[in-house]
């Protein structure tokens, strides 16, 4: 017969009412949610267009929300860095991550990550979506991307795209062109946009497919030549520049997006009280002309289930694309 004693019946008893006590312990949590200052780290410095869509967002979330949102820099290791902050940090809903897909379905190809894109960090809400646009210096004979196409392939061996990081879509999208275009442009990876833009506009690499953000105001400039843009649609902050659908290659259709991420863990009454409020913000009618004067435009409402099966499949198509270029990661 096992004995039981007094005292371990009175610490089994406890036990169970703490238990018990705990779901109701976080639900009137969650309901208070927030009672503090709210922290979104960005994986990236100040300047850029993450940095950009933080002050915007943060703005608007802080109206929403009626506590102060702080933006938190955390860049380096090519968002990494943030990640690893957001996931040290405890899981009560007052630390959240902005950041690109990229940090899910690009990253860990390129790097060794400490991370699980699938189990450890869960997007929560689509804040923008873009494409790529495909640029060029000005000097470049070719005025729209049917000749650039033509001259690229009179001059073999003679081009290269220049890209913001190594194992990016700043990277696989050269890849995809050169294929459906039938050309042999080489690749050189800089460490973000603003260098490989620099060295675009003095024609030391001749091409690049950058983000809308970073390039809008050097295209605007006459600094940059655009060919192409990769959404679905024409951009509305460059009118006149066809999409790759509209001439002639739909497969070059790929929209990126940016969005608030958790650490899995937060309570999922918070993660809900904080994607409603993200949503809410995404309708903004100071917010929208911002990001179309990027290049940008609001975030689709997707669920968070939708936005990980987006990501698993831009995660597989672009390891299938690096495979194909015996790509190593570092």
């Amino acid at each position: 017969m096992t004995w039981i004693t007094h005292g371990a019946r009175q610490a089994m008893a406890l036990a169970l009412v703490l238990g018990s006590a705990l779901p109701a312990m976080e639900a009137a949590r969650a309901a208070d949610w927030p009672t503090r200052p709210v922290r979104i780290l960005v994986g990236a410095p100040p300047g850029g267009t993450a940095d950009i869509v933080a002050r915007l967002v943060a703005r608007e979330l802080q109206a929403s929300l009626g506590q102060p949102v702080i933006v938190d820099y955390k860049a380096g290791a090519g968002g990494t860095i943030a990640v690893q902050t957001m996931l040290a940090s405890p899981r009560d809903g007052y630390t959240f991550l902005l950041i690109q897909k990229g940090i899910a379905s690009e990253v860990p190809h390129a790097i060794k990550v400490s991370y699980d894109p699938f189990k450890d960090i869960v997007p929560i809400a689509q804040l923008t979506q873009y494409g790529l646009v495909l640029v060029g210096n000005p000097n470049l004979p070719a005025k729209d991307l049917g000749e650039l196409v033509r001259y690229v392939k009179s001059k073999p061996g003679k081009f290269d795209y220049a890209n913001f990081g190594v194992g990016t879509r700043g990277q696989t999208m050269g890849v995809q062109f050169n294929r459906v275009a039938g050309l042999d442009a080489g690749t050189v990876s800089y460490k973000g946009s603003p260098a490989a833009l620099q060295d675009v506009m003095g024609g030391q690499v001749p091409l690049m497919f950058d983000g809308p953000a970073t390039s809008l105001p050097f295209i605007k400039a006459g600094k940059l030549r655009a060919y192409a843009v990769a959404s679905p649609r024409r951009m509305a902050a460059l009118p006149d520049v066809p999409t790759f659908t509209e001439s002639g290659y739909p497969d070059l259709q790929d929209v990126s997006w940016m969005g608030i991420w958790s650490a899995q863990g937060v309570p999922p009454a918070v993660m809900t009280k904080m994607r409603d409020a993200t949503l809410k913000v995404t309708q903004s009618p100071t917010l929208r002309p911002r990001l179309e004067d990027m290049g940008m435009e609001p975030g689709s409402p997707a669920t968070t289930d939708e936005l990980l099966k987006d990501v698993r499949e831009s995660y597989e198509r672009q390891g299938a694309l690096l495979r194909s270029i015996h790509f190593k990661p570092d």
